[in-house]
């Protein structure tokens, strides 16, 4: 009997270790890590950049959301592998696959990026919200996450007011730039 309540408080413990480890596993897709804090903000721009380019000729939503996927996969690849590169004539060795997979974990903020756009891409292709709401609406939820890299930039930094500002306002105008692209051609 002591045998088998080690072993159910071994896999209440498993279950709690598991629960808190998805916790943090979608705070970091939301938010980011703060190591994440320069990849989040390339993969977002990426995001953007996609959805701006990918919706012209009004493609349908899931092709969309593979355009996006699709382009910040093949960046986060070329990504990793650019890094890869630099690492291996720095060490003057090529790098064993477990380096590799520490450079691709290092740099998975890129297309994690990605996920809560095509989220809301996906609202609209389900038609839970109509196809345009649905792309403005991973617009917005992109332009939110470079506003938000900004703020922990410079809580990072530990910036002051006006430092913290101009680290929100510069990631606010990239993005409001590419939200400009989009509306211009769509006009």
């Amino acid at each position: 009997e002591e045998g088998l309540a080690h072993l159910l408080a071994y896999r209440l413990a498993g279950v709690e270790r598991r629960e808190r480890h998805l916790k943090h596993a979608a705070k970091r897709i939301i938010f980011g890590s703060r190591a994440g804090i320069a990849g989040t903000v390339y993969g977002t721009i990426v995001v953007m950049a996609a959805l701006t380019a990918g919706s012209e000729g009004n493609p349908g939503l899931w092709q969309l959301s593979a355009i996006v996927a699709t382009s910040v996969l093949v960046i986060w690849i070329a990504h990793v592998y650019a890094h890869g590169l630099g690492e291996s004539i720095d060490r003057g060795r090529r790098l064993d696959a477990g380096e590799l997979a520490e450079i691709a974990r290092r740099e998975l903020a890129i297309p994690l990026a990605a996920v809560a756009p095509i989220a809301a891409l996906a609202l609209g292709a389900l038609e839970f919200v109509r196809d345009t709401r649905a792309l403005w609406l991973a617009l917005a939820i992109a332009l939110a996450t470079l506003m938000l890299q900004g703020a922990r930039y410079a809580g990072v930094e530990r910036l002051s007011r006006t430092g913290t500002l101009v680290s929100i306002g510069v990631n606010t105008l990239l993005g409001l730039v590419i939200v400009a692209l989009k509306a211009g051609l769509s006009h």
